[in-house]
């Protein structure tokens, strides 16, 4: 298993970890006590600094009931963070949006993350044509 340094700005909030045979997504929590106005903007702390091993990101998102419970949306949609974010003050924070007045509580799970492989160096080729089946140019569900 590989091993990931993480650095905590607070304390109170439940400390990373990850549950085999569940999910390969891992929970991040506030770090702080965050009142929010609907319309209102703010980077909520997460707490946590994290060292990613040379050659890996982390893609952060919202959890599967953050705006049900919450009404805040990412606004990146995904957030990105690379290997060279690691320093000793590079806390992580999700930037968010609320549609509607809300107080998150210090330690609730707001967000998710998943470390990744970098994509590989790729070389663009422009083509006059591609050899695949015509879908209808809208993604899987056609026109």
């Amino acid at each position: 298993m590989e091993e990931i340094k993480v650095k905590y700005f607070v304390d109170g909030i439940d400390e990373l970890c990850y549950v085999e045979g569940k999910s390969d997504w891992i929970d991040l929590h506030a770090a702080e006590e965050v009142k929010l106005k609907a319309g209102e903007f703010r980077l909520i702390p997460l707490g946590v600094a994290i060292a990613l091993p040379e050659g890996y990101e982390a893609h952060i998102t919202p959890r599967s009931s953050t705006f049900k419970n919450y009404g805040i949306l990412q606004t990146n949609s995904m957030g990105g963070v690379d290997c060279s974010y690691r320093g000793d003050n590079d806390q992580w924070r999700m930037p968010v949006y609320a549609t509607r007045d809300v107080t998150i509580e210090k330690n609730a799970r707001i967000c998710q993350f998943r470390i990744m492989k970098n994509q590989p160096p790729l070389v663009f080729t422009r083509v006059e044509r591609l050899e695949g089946r015509d879908r209808g140019g809208f993604g899987s569900t056609g026109k």
